[in-house]
């Protein structure tokens, strides 16, 4: 896809991302400690928050903005994928990630498919030494977790993002290249 081919509109959408990441991150951390269950929803959102970790300690590649993009994405895939495996889920943040995940695949096109199926498979992950299956299944393991959402969630500091159409073409092959 060329750059004329790509849709400036995702010039505003994925900033405004970018700048809710951290709030996002909690609210579903919120979520996972209410839920209290080890459902498919509730391990949907769990991989999608332990993907978070597994992106930080990745080697920095000097592309904050398109890295933090990556796991925006990955959240509101996350977040699709439990809104479809348990209906009663789509409300508040669920909702609104899963409505952003309409963006994701028309921003990918083909590429969404192999984006879901990366993050179906973030169920069987691992971030820090700990599985999706520790966190949903070990109340110790899950508070801690949820405790490292919360702080990182605080921490959390907002990349530039180069408002330019090149930044989304960037974006595009990234992910290209990373998704198996």
């Amino acid at each position: 896809m060329t750059d004329a081919a790509i849709d400036p509109r995702y010039l505003e959408i994925f900033p405004q991302w970018l700048r809710s990441l951290g709030e996002d991150a909690a609210a579903v951390g919120e979520i996972v400690a209410s839920s209290g269950s080890d459902d498919a929803a509730t391990r949907s959102l769990v991989a999608g928050l332990n993907y978070i970790f597994k992106s930080l300690d990745l080697i920095p590649d000097g592309i904050d903005d398109l890295g933090y993009l990556d796991d925006a994405f990955v959240l509101r895939v996350a977040s699709s994928l439990a809104a479809a495996a348990h209906p009663q889920a789509r409300a508040g943040i669920v909702q609104r990630l899963e409505d952003d995940a309409r963006a994701v695949q028309a921003f990918l096109g083909d590429d969404y498919a192999r984006l879901e199926a990366y993050v179906q498979g973030l169920r069987k992950g691992a971030a820090r030494g700990r599985t999706v299956e520790d966190i949903v299944t070990d109340g110790d393991t899950r508070t801690q977790f949820l405790h490292e959402v919360r702080a990182w969630s605080a921490s959390y500091q907002v990349p530039t993002f180069t408002r330019d159409v090149r930044t989304l073409a960037k974006l595009k092959a990234f992910l290209r290249a990373k998704l198996p």
